[in-house]
């Protein structure tokens, strides 16, 4: 049986995540689990998040999980969410905390100076809300997703990849900016999958069926 872990730190919608998982994938065993045992004997593991980056840095590493985290990162399917996302860099502007250093590159606050729509009204940060989404690159995961279809954001940072090889899609919001991230087994995106209806359930399940 296909066993996905969804890493439990204590920071983020672990319940929506699960949900989205067993809807697109019925047959497949989800486990929502702070066990990094269970982390490393799952199939493909989730790490999602929401919240401050150094408190889920602070609480990934009270449970135990960060060898179990960088582990999966190297060996198995692995998927990032929002901070799930943002921790695989090395370093985050929010409260100057270091990430787990994955993949090269840091976290950015996004600039007042740049948060100006085309027709020069001011962008609120933090970027919530609906968003297009535009593949920079071909990726098992946008199968039968439209380019440029709408995903669902909430964040006041974003990921500035250390190599443009990293970069596997962009959004705009001020400025383009790096909404998704792929290398070999790792896929990690900014936005929500589970809730970003059609395309976020089209996105998990080929994350399931994928075989990097």
């Amino acid at each position: 049986m296909n066993t996905v872990a969804i890493v439990d730190y204590g920071m983020g919608n672990l319940r929506s995540v699960a949900k989205a998982i067993e809807h697109v994938a019925p047959q497949a065993r989800v486990l929502v689990t702070s066990d990094p045992a269970a982390v490393a004997a799952a199939d493909r593991v989730v790490v999602p998040g929401q919240g401050a980056m150094p408190d889920c840095m602070r609480e990934l590493d009270a449970r135990g999980l960060r060898p179990a985290v960088i582990a999966a990162t190297q060996n198995k399917p692995f998927l990032g969410i929002c901070i799930g996302l943002q921790m695989l860099f090395e370093s985050s502007e929010e409260g100057d905390v270091a990430g787990l250093g994955v993949l090269p590159g840091r976290v950015r606050r996004f600039p007042h100076e740049q948060m100006v729509a085309p027709d020069g009204s001011r962008l609120k940060v933090p970027h919530m809300g609906w968003n297009e989404v535009n593949r920079a690159e071909p990726h098992a995961l946008w199968e039968g997703i439209a380019d440029a279809s709408r995903f669902y954001f909430v964040h006041s940072y974003y990921v500035e990849a250390g190599e443009p090889s990293l970069v596997a899609a962009f959004s705009v919001h001020g400025f383009p900016f790096t909404c998704a991230v792929a290398k070999d087994n790792i896929f990690a995106v900014q936005f929500h999958p589970e809730k970003s209806a059609q395309s976020g359930l089209a996105l998990l399940g080929n994350f399931m069926r994928w075989k990097p």
